[in-house]
Protein backbone atom coordinates (compact mmCIF):
# COMPACT_ATOMS: atom_id res chain seq x y z
CA UNK A 1 0.00 0.00 0.00
CA UNK A 2 1.26 3.48 -0.85
CA UNK A 3 0.67 6.81 0.84
CA UNK A 4 1.26 10.28 -0.57
CA UNK A 5 3.60 12.73 1.17
CA UNK A 6 4.36 16.35 0.42
CA UNK A 7 8.15 16.73 0.50
CA UNK A 8 9.54 19.86 2.16
CA UNK A 9 12.91 21.54 2.50
CA UNK A 10 13.18 22.98 6.01
CA UNK A 11 16.55 24.78 6.24
CA UNK A 12 18.20 21.99 4.27
CA UNK A 13 16.51 19.20 6.24
CA UNK A 14 14.21 16.95 4.21
CA UNK A 15 10.79 16.66 5.83
CA UNK A 16 7.39 15.43 4.72
CA UNK A 17 3.75 15.89 5.63
CA UNK A 18 1.03 13.37 4.83
CA UNK A 19 -0.84 14.64 1.75
CA UNK A 20 -4.20 14.45 3.51
CA UNK A 21 -2.89 16.88 6.17
CA UNK A 22 -2.43 19.63 3.57
CA UNK A 23 -5.15 21.85 2.06
CA UNK A 24 -2.87 23.72 -0.34
CA UNK A 25 0.57 25.14 -1.00
CA UNK A 26 0.81 28.91 -1.32
CA UNK A 27 3.56 31.26 -2.46
CA UNK A 28 4.82 33.36 0.42
CA UNK A 29 2.69 36.52 0.75
CA UNK A 30 3.32 39.46 3.04
CA UNK A 31 2.45 38.40 6.56
CA UNK A 32 1.31 40.60 9.41
CA UNK A 33 3.67 40.00 12.30
CA UNK A 34 2.71 41.43 15.67
CA UNK A 35 5.71 42.36 17.83
CA UNK A 36 4.70 39.83 20.49
CA UNK A 37 4.60 36.92 18.05
CA UNK A 38 7.68 35.15 19.40
CA UNK A 39 10.39 33.42 17.48
CA UNK A 40 8.44 30.59 15.86
CA UNK A 41 5.41 32.54 14.68
CA UNK A 42 6.32 34.12 11.34
CA UNK A 43 3.10 36.13 11.41
CA UNK A 44 -0.47 35.81 10.20
CA UNK A 45 -1.85 35.11 6.77
CA UNK A 46 -5.09 36.95 6.08
CA UNK A 47 -7.16 34.23 4.42
CA UNK A 48 -10.48 35.75 3.42
CA UNK A 49 -10.59 37.95 6.50
CA UNK A 50 -9.56 35.16 8.86
CA UNK A 51 -6.08 35.31 10.46
CA UNK A 52 -4.14 32.08 10.02
CA UNK A 53 -1.01 31.69 12.16
CA UNK A 54 2.11 30.85 10.17
CA UNK A 55 4.63 28.66 11.99
CA UNK A 56 8.27 28.96 10.85
CA UNK A 57 9.35 25.30 10.95
CA UNK A 58 13.07 26.06 10.61
CA UNK A 59 13.04 28.29 13.69
CA UNK A 60 10.71 25.99 15.62
CA UNK A 61 13.03 23.03 15.06
CA UNK A 62 16.15 25.07 15.90
CA UNK A 63 17.51 24.81 12.35
CA UNK A 64 17.69 28.58 11.93
CA UNK A 65 18.33 31.02 14.78
CA UNK A 66 17.37 34.35 13.30
CA UNK A 67 14.30 35.48 11.42
CA UNK A 68 16.15 36.88 8.40
CA UNK A 69 14.51 37.01 5.00
CA UNK A 70 12.65 33.90 3.86
CA UNK A 71 14.24 31.60 1.31
CA UNK A 72 13.92 32.68 -2.32
CA UNK A 73 11.32 30.01 -3.10
CA UNK A 74 9.66 29.85 0.32
CA UNK A 75 6.18 28.40 0.50
CA UNK A 76 3.34 28.29 2.97
CA UNK A 77 1.77 24.89 3.53
CA UNK A 78 -1.82 25.41 4.64
CA UNK A 79 -3.02 22.66 6.98
CA UNK A 80 -6.08 20.65 5.96
CA UNK A 81 -8.22 22.36 8.60
CA UNK A 82 -7.05 25.74 7.20
CA UNK A 83 -6.35 26.89 10.78
CA UNK A 84 -2.54 26.87 10.59
CA UNK A 85 0.11 27.31 7.92
CA UNK A 86 3.75 26.23 7.97
CA UNK A 87 6.56 28.31 6.48
CA UNK A 88 9.08 26.11 4.66
CA UNK A 89 12.04 26.96 2.46
CA UNK A 90 10.48 25.05 -0.40
CA UNK A 91 7.93 22.40 -1.25
CA UNK A 92 9.94 20.08 -3.45
CA UNK A 93 7.65 17.26 -4.56
CA UNK A 94 4.69 15.01 -3.92
CA UNK A 95 5.83 11.42 -3.46
CA UNK A 96 4.13 8.07 -3.11
CA UNK A 97 5.84 6.00 -0.43
CA UNK A 98 5.32 2.29 0.15
CA UNK A 99 4.16 1.48 3.67
CA UNK A 100 7.11 -0.92 4.05
CA UNK A 101 9.56 1.92 3.39
CA UNK A 102 8.43 3.85 6.47
CA UNK A 103 10.37 3.41 9.69
CA UNK A 104 8.55 4.43 12.86
CA UNK A 105 10.17 6.84 15.31
CA UNK A 106 9.45 6.29 19.02
CA UNK A 107 7.62 9.22 20.67
CA UNK A 108 10.45 10.00 23.06
CA UNK A 109 13.00 10.44 20.28
CA UNK A 110 11.67 13.81 19.08
CA UNK A 111 10.13 16.78 20.86
CA UNK A 112 6.44 16.09 21.38
CA UNK A 113 6.78 13.10 19.03
CA UNK A 114 6.54 15.48 16.06
CA UNK A 115 8.54 13.14 13.80
CA UNK A 116 6.36 10.07 13.38
CA UNK A 117 8.41 8.14 10.85
CA UNK A 118 11.27 8.35 8.39
CA UNK A 119 11.93 7.05 4.91
CA UNK A 120 14.84 7.23 2.53
CA UNK A 121 14.75 9.20 -0.71
CA UNK A 122 17.71 10.03 -2.95
CA UNK A 123 20.07 8.69 -0.27
CA UNK A 124 18.69 11.14 2.34
CA UNK A 125 16.59 10.50 5.39
CA UNK A 126 13.18 12.23 5.19
CA UNK A 127 11.43 13.08 8.46
CA UNK A 128 7.65 12.54 8.36
CA UNK A 129 6.02 15.19 10.55
CA UNK A 130 2.83 14.54 12.50
CA UNK A 131 0.83 17.74 11.88
CA UNK A 132 -0.99 17.55 15.23
CA UNK A 133 2.27 17.16 17.12
CA UNK A 134 4.41 19.89 15.55
CA UNK A 135 3.54 22.31 18.35
CA UNK A 136 3.51 21.38 22.01
CA UNK A 137 0.28 22.00 23.93
CA UNK A 138 1.78 25.15 25.48
CA UNK A 139 2.94 26.49 22.10
CA UNK A 140 -0.46 25.76 20.55
CA UNK A 141 -2.20 27.58 23.43
CA UNK A 142 0.01 30.65 22.99
CA UNK A 143 -0.57 30.69 19.23
CA UNK A 144 -4.34 30.40 19.87
CA UNK A 145 -4.25 33.47 22.15
CA UNK A 146 -2.36 35.48 19.52
CA UNK A 147 -4.76 34.28 16.81
CA UNK A 148 -7.79 35.43 18.84
CA UNK A 149 -6.15 38.86 19.29
CA UNK A 150 -5.45 39.07 15.54
CA UNK A 151 -9.08 38.11 14.80
CA UNK A 152 -10.32 40.85 17.14
CA UNK A 153 -8.06 43.44 15.45
CA UNK A 154 -9.34 42.42 12.00
CA UNK A 155 -12.95 42.58 13.22
CA UNK A 156 -12.39 46.06 14.68
CA UNK A 157 -10.97 47.25 11.35
CA UNK A 158 -13.94 45.82 9.47
CA UNK A 159 -16.36 47.95 11.48
CA UNK A 160 -14.46 51.18 10.71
Amino acid sequence: MRAAYLLLDVAGTPCALPREAVAEVLPLPDLSAPPVAGRVLAGFLNLGGEPVPVIDLARLFGLRDEAGPPALYAHLVLAADRGTAFLVDRVTDLAAVEAGALRGVPDGRTLNGCVEATFSRDDRLVHVLGPGRILTAEEAARVAVLTRAARERLAALASV
